[in-house]
């Protein structure tokens, strides 16, 4: 009994072997079965139908999964592009706003033919999250030499005050800028006889980038948008930079009138500094050399 369900079992597929072998060479042109088949062609067609239908869907599925991988490395390729582009692009105008900076730094020649204009990289910002003190890529190997009680005006690229040179090495140089508490200079009124004051640094104001103005005349009264520039006293700053603007002022104390300003210069977006030499000194150290 077994051996005869086994054989029945064999003969089925036997025969569902030959029927599907018949489906596939009656659709192969030319083929002697093709001329065979057709009298029976009312039941093989949707045989033969279902079987190329089945076929074509996976050539299109598999067709669709390396479509769809060529899509996505395209993509990845574009992506690439695209953030290069961008790169680029951002270089571009980043040398671009340089080179407006650096043109821009001749007008300070014009206005100050007695000094010579030295441009210098900043290298670090150091002591603490405010730039106390800011390090420049030239020293004494650059001709940079501080005697006793001297030092150097440091400006931007658009003439404003950045501070002075405090130190010396071979390789670089440390400017205080106008913001540390160490720092002071004599200003006065962007005007035809200005007041002279005092411009300091201040701890408790350093963080919102501004300075204290002290030493105001009883007779001068200071008003919120006045520019101040060096005044040009003491001979470390030459007269006529441009240091900032006042925006708050502070007269309840006869005694200690004090008032606010903002700077031109905004320390934390440096790159570029121009330290001015009198040209005396510059002689002075060509004739030493």
């Amino acid at each position: 009994m077994r051996r005869l369900l086994s054989n029945k079992i064999f003969l089925v597929l036997m025969l569902t072997l030959l029927i599907v072998a018949i489906i596939i060479m009656s659709t192969i042109p030319g083929s002697p079965i093709h001329g065979l088949t057709s009298p029976a062609s009312f039941v093989i067609d949707p045989m033969q139908k279902g079987v190329k239908s089945a076929g074509e869907g996976f050539s299109d599925f598999f067709a669709a999964i390396s479509n769809g991988m060529t899509i996505r490395k395209e993509n990845e390729e574009l992506k690439a592009e695209i953030a290069e582009l961008e790169y680029q692009v951002a270089q571009g105008e980043e040398a671009i706003r340089r080179w407006e900076e650096l043109k821009e730094a001749f007008l300070i020649k014009d206005t100050f033919e007695n000094y010579l204009v030295v441009g210098a990289s900043i290298l670090t910002r150091e002591a603490d999250e405010w730039f106390s003190v800011i390090r420049v890529d030239l020293g004494e190997n650059d001709g940079f030499v501080l005697a006793e009680g001297d030092s150097y005006a440091v400006v931007d690229a658009r003439m404003n005050l950045v501070g002075r040179i405090m130190t010396t090495d071979p390789e670089s140089s440390k400017v205080l800028p106008l913001l540390h508490e160490g720092f002071s200079v004599s200003a006065k009124v962007n005007t035809v006889n200005g007041a002279v004051v005092k411009i300091s640094g201040e701890t408790s104001l350093k963080q919102d980038g501004l300075c204290k103005v002290t030493r105001i005349p009883s007779t001068v009264e200071l008003k919120v948008g006045d520019e101040l520039v060096t005044s040009g006293q003491g001979g470390l700053f030459p007269a006529g930079i441009p240091i900032g603007v006042i925006v708050s002022v502070d007269y309840s104390s006869e005694l200690n009138r004090t008032a606010v300003l903002k700077p031109h210069v905004i320390i934390g977006e440096l790159k570029d500094i121009f330290i001015m030499v009198a040209v005396e000194d510059s002689t002075d150290s060509n004739e030493n050399e």
